[in-house]
């Protein structure tokens, strides 16, 4: 059994987010060392308990720098003698646009009742208590892989937008609009249950939201729809001005107007059938035109005023006789 004089890993690959040091069978003395680079963590442990935790650095392995090593292994008088120990690195660096996607839709309650949705997105994290995340996650494996993670922090953040929409009043019209809204929402739930195990999520983003193809098809032909209802005249009086131009290149403009399109212009013309316009006037209470031998007004009921046809003076609509120059009014 020989003395590891220096613990270290130069190196830890991006697909490695933890791994067990190899000490093949050796054992650690007083004044050994431990290098531990930046982005990496060390954790010493006692037979599957962690112990001693080390961030970046070189230090010298004594009573001092194992206080909790000390403790566990009840060193009467210091660290004194060589011991076996297990010793995991942890990779600290934040993994960034990490991506995301629904394996299996997720289920959120809109104003169309409960809708399946899926989406995708990216997300960054980082290892920010490595004892705790080789007791939740890497359970103290030889090798954990930056899956492993990725794995369960997806499920745990996808979880997380169907609460968040609720949350949120986000709605299918709005849905686009509120991604910014969901993500802050779902990064700022998850970060509890994220920081149970080791983990922090510095960032989500929520990219897309998709419905069923089947509900979003009738979204959009709701919505065209919609927007037909409401300019119902607009497209009436276009396609009517359509018509009429194809039909003026050939000639038939008065053929047009003798059929359906004419008559649907014509419709909120005043009829006649004497073939000249009516006499019109204003009421001068509405302001709407009326017959000028019209009484009373057909749209708000008020008397109509008239005037003398041959001074020209207002008179009350009952008067039978000028009051200005005696004029029979009929």
């Amino acid at each position: 059994m020989g003395i590891l004089k220096n613990i270290d890993v130069p190196v830890m690959y991006d697909d490695c987010i933890a791994l067990k040091y190899d000490t093949k069978g050796n054992v650690i003395k007083k004044g050994s060392t431990l290098t531990v680079r930046e982005t990496q963590a060390a954790v010493f442990c006692d037979k599957g308990r962690a112990a001693d935790v080390f961030g970046a650095g070189m230090y010298k392995l004594d009573t001092d720098s194992l206080p909790v090593i000390t403790k566990l292994l009840a060193w009467k008088y210091g660290f004194e003698t060589p011991f076996k120990s297990e010793v995991y690195f942890v990779n600290t660096k934040e993994f960034s646009a990490v991506r995301w996607g629904t394996s299996n839709p997720v289920p959120v309650n809109t104003e169309l009742g409960i809708v399946r949705l899926r989406g995708n997105g990216s997300y960054s994290f980082k290892i920010t208590d490595p004892a705790l995340f080789l007791k939740t996650i890497a359970g103290f494996s030889d090798y954990c892989s930056a899956r492993t993670a990725t794995d369960a922090l997806r499920a745990l953040l996808v979880g997380g937008i169907s609460s968040a929409f609720a949350e949120c009043g986000v709605t299918l019209k709005n849905l686009t609009a509120s991604y910014k809204a969901l993500s802050e929402r779902v990064l700022s739930s998850a970060a509890q249950r994220c920081a149970e195990l080791g983990i922090t999520v510095t960032a989500f983003d929520i990219e897309n939201l998709s419905v069923p193809p089947e509900l979003e098809k009738a979204i959009d032909q709701n919505a065209r729809l919609g927007i037909m209802r409401d300019n119902t005249d607009v497209y009436a009086k276009l396609a009517q001005a359509d018509a009429l131009k194809e039909a003026a290149k050939h000639g038939a403009a008065g053929t047009v107007f003798g059929m359906g399109v004419g008559m649907s212009l014509g419709k909120d013309m005043p009829q006649n059938t004497t073939g000249t316009a009516p006499e019109t006037k204003l009421c001068a209470a509405c302001k709407k035109q009326i017959d000028a031998g019209a009484k009373f007004c057909p749209e708000c009921g008020a008397p109509v005023k008239k005037h003398c046809p041959e001074c020209g003076a207002q008179v009350p609509p009952e008067t039978k006789f000028c009051a200005e120059c005696g004029h029979k009014l009929s």
